[in-house]
């Protein structure tokens, strides 16, 4: 039976974004939204107003907010993908 997708099944989509963390997806969230003693969402990395504005940011807003997060790799998100990356 026919799905009606075209899409090649290794192509990623960013469907797994929030189980991931991977890059496809538009936003940095994975669902995991935590801010224990400061304003810094731990799941993510970013600020909670990054967080609730994300939606109205500009492609070049986003963009520094992705360069600051990477950077600071401390973000839930990155620590999954470290995880996934290492080699056996």
């Amino acid at each position: 039976m026919n799905s009606g997708s075209d899409k090649p099944q290794s192509q990623q989509d960013g469907s797994h974004s929030l189980s991931t963390g991977d890059d496809e997806s538009d936003s940095p969230c994975i669902g995991v939204c935590t801010t224990l003693y400061d304003e810094i969402c731990q799941g993510c990395g970013r600020t909670l107003s990054e967080v609730s504005n994300w939606v109205f940011f500009s492609d070049e807003e986003k963009a520094s907010v992705w360069t600051r997060i990477r950077a600071d790799g401390t973000a839930t998100r990155f620590q999954r993908q470290a995880k996934e990356n290492k080699p056996n």
